[in-house]
C-alpha cells in the first residue's frame, strides 16, 4: 500500500511567513497598554465602571457575567490549599476506613 504525502498544511515554496520561534504579534500586555494610552485609565477601572453601568441599567445577565469574570479572577489568585500532614496519607485513609467500618457494624436492622 503506497501512501502519498498530503499537500495540506506546512511550508509553501516561494512564500514568506512568520519565522520559526517568533512570538505573537498581539500580547496581553500590549493590549492593556493601548487601552490605557487611549482611555487614560487602567483597565481594571474601566471594568469596574462597565460593571456598575450594567447594574444601573439592571442588566441582570451582564451583571452575572461580570460577577463570574471578577470572582473567577479573584478566586484563582486568592485560593490557597493548606495541607496539614499527620502521619502519611495511607494511615489517614486506613483510619477513615476503620471508622466507617465501625459505624457500619453498629447499624441495627
Amino acid at each position: 500500500m503506497q501512501t502519498t504525502k498530503s499537500t495540506r498544511g506546512g511550508r509553501r515554496p516561494n512564500q514568506t511567513g512568520r519565522p520559526k520561534g517568533s512570538g505573537n504579534k498581539i500580547t496581553t500586555a500590549g493590549l492593556l497598554d493601548q487601552i490605557q494610552a487611549q482611555t487614560h485609565e487602567q483597565y481594571e477601572a474601566l471594568l469596574v465602571q462597565d460593571f456598575l453601568q450594567a447594574r444601573v441599567r439592571n442588566d441582570k445577565d451582564l451583571v452575572i457575567k461580570y460577577h463570574n469574570l471578577i470572582l473567577n479572577k479573584v478566586m484563582s489568585t486568592q485560593n490557597r490549599i493548606e495541607v496539614e500532614r499527620i502521619g502519611t496519607d495511607v494511615e489517614a485513609k486506613q483510619l477513615a476506613f476503620a471508622a466507617a467500618m465501625a459505624k457500619l457494624t453498629q447499624v441495627q436492622i
